[in-house]
């Protein structure tokens, strides 16, 4: 599904990595090593270079606003742009069931985001990338702010995501997590990538 060739940027690569569909690719590495800089490389949201496709459709073959739709990144600190998290939603009603599996009270969705709490601001990040049912996702330490809780509603719903045929390439400073997600590991390491060789990653 999504296949990485010498992709290279500011602080990590070159780097050859496939994510087949219904698979998690865990990117693990200490602070400041380059696994934001990698999600945001493929994302194309900064400069590098070697390639990227989506089912064999390079990226520059594919407008960048349908790129982003289609892979979408959910970064650690997500931005709002609009009052309340509703204004971010193209169908609110749509996204009720999500909101709900997540944990949230939909009435957050109406507050001010200044109002929400961090754990909610990350959760309705991934409902708002969500609606565009993306073919990958690139989660950026999708539970870090949250309790074990929380992150068990995150985690279930990435396993249901990877069911319906999602690729995920999730940044996570948890073995476990990548464990519990039947996750391939792709390790950054002096700066740079270096890859455990099992399926699915080369």
């Amino acid at each position: 599904m999504l296949t990485l060739r010498k992709l290279t940027g500011a602080g990590f690569g070159p780097i050859d990595a496939h994510v087949a569909q219904g698979e998690c690719l865990a990117v693990m590495g200490a602070s400041g090593s380059g696994k934001t800089r990698l999600l945001r490389g493929i994302a194309d949201l900064d400069p590098g270079s070697g390639s990227c496709s989506l089912k064999d459709i390079p990226r520059n073959q594919i407008p960048a606003t349908d790129w982003r739709r289609r892979v979408a990144y959910v970064p650690a600190e997500p931005g709002w742009w609009a009052p309340t998290a509703a204004d971010h939603f193209v169908d609110v009603a749509s996204c009720g069931g999500l909101v709900d599996r997540l944990g949230i009270d939909t009435a957050a969705l109406n507050r001010p985001i200044e109002q929400l709490s961090t754990g909610e601001r990350q959760r309705l990040a991934l409902v708002r990338a969500l609606q565009f049912a993306p073919e990958v996702l690139l989660l950026d330490e999708p539970t870090g702010p949250l309790d074990a809780q929380a992150t068990g509603w995150v985690e279930d719903e990435i396993r249901d995501q990877m069911n319906k045929g999602v690729g995920v390439v999730l940044v996570t400073h948890e073995g476990a997590q990548s464990e519990r997600l039947g996750a391939h590991v792709l390790t950054i390491a002096s700066g740079r990538l270096s890859v455990d060789v099992r399926e699915g990653v080369t």
